[in-house]
């Protein structure tokens, strides 16, 4: 039985299935392109981790984008072009999520390590139900099956705010937050899990941060695997983490380190 923590509560893409997160980018940058706008993939990943729509508005409001939308179609983005490109993006991904869902190595036996020592298993994602339908039975024949799900779309508000981790936590039936670590790789997933008042774990090389296939990311040099591993743990350490690991292999020695912090009176500091 766990000594202090009750609870992990994992993202999905790119933390515990598709390593790379290299499902939404695509769809991001077809979807735009329908509308005759283009896209490029590193502008696509900046505001990862957010619910899609929220995506989808965020990247209309960066100032190239939005020149270059008001330039092909004559006038400022909207909220109506929001929902126009949010309504191509959904089939879009739903199409290819399948495709995208192989369990990132390791993430199966550290769930069974966490449960071993009485933890439970939540979940959070930017992922729509719809998307998550085509991602859900191929994660549960890898091993895989969380006790709970929250999507985007399912509360008012989703990321960077707390409401996902409270509706987990309700599900769960677990608090205090200082007993609960979010695990994501990205900015907004570790501001969901602080404005919540838990601890957090950033996720890096297999996360959006570095955006490499598992093939890829094996054939670079360990040097520079590093180097790009540690730019995006810089990023992950701004947006708040408290500790970071390359993928969820490594979670078992750090939630020790939680624990350890804990026994000696420390608490995830509240936003």
């Amino acid at each position: 039985m766990s000594g202090s923590l009750k609870a992990v509560v994992f993202d999905w893409a790119g933390t515990m299935v598709d390593f790379g997160s290299r499902a939404p980018m695509g769809v991001f940058v077809e979807a735009f392109a329908r509308f005759g706008v283009e896209v490029g993939v590193a502008e696509a990943r900046g505001p990862m981790g957010r619910p899609k729509r929220d995506h989808v508005a965020a990247l209309m409001a960066m100032p190239r984008i939005a020149a270059a939308w008001a330039a092909r179609h004559g006038h400022p983005p909207g909220e109506a072009d929001v929902d126009a490109v949010y309504e191509v993006f959904v089939p879009m991904t739903v199409a290819v999520a399948a495709r995208f869902s192989t369990m990132i190595p390791g993430a199966v036996d550290t769930v069974r390590e966490l449960r071993r020592r009485g933890l439970r298993i939540g979940s959070t994602t930017g992922y729509t139900r719809e998307i998550m339908a085509q991602v859900l039975p191929r994660a549960a024949a890898a091993g895989y099956e969380p006790d709970n799900l929250v999507c985007a779309g399912d509360l008012a508000e989703g990321r960077p705010g707390p409401l996902m981790m409270y509706r987990t936590m309700a599900d769960l039936g677990v608090y205090p937050p200082s007993a609960i670590v979010k695990v994501d790789d990205t900015a907004p997933g570790i501001a969901e899990g602080l404005a919540a008042g838990t601890w957090t774990v950033g996720v890096t090389a297999s996360g959006n941060g570095v955006g490499l296939s598992l093939d890829e990311w094996n054939a670079l040099p360990p040097d520079d695997r590093r180097r790009r591993a540690d730019l995006a743990g810089e990023a992950l350490r701004r947006a708040g983490a408290h500790c970071l690991i390359d993928t969820v292999a490594a979670l078992p020695r750090v939630i020790d380190e939680i624990e350890a912090r804990m026994a000696r009176g420390e608490r995830p500091a509240h936003p």
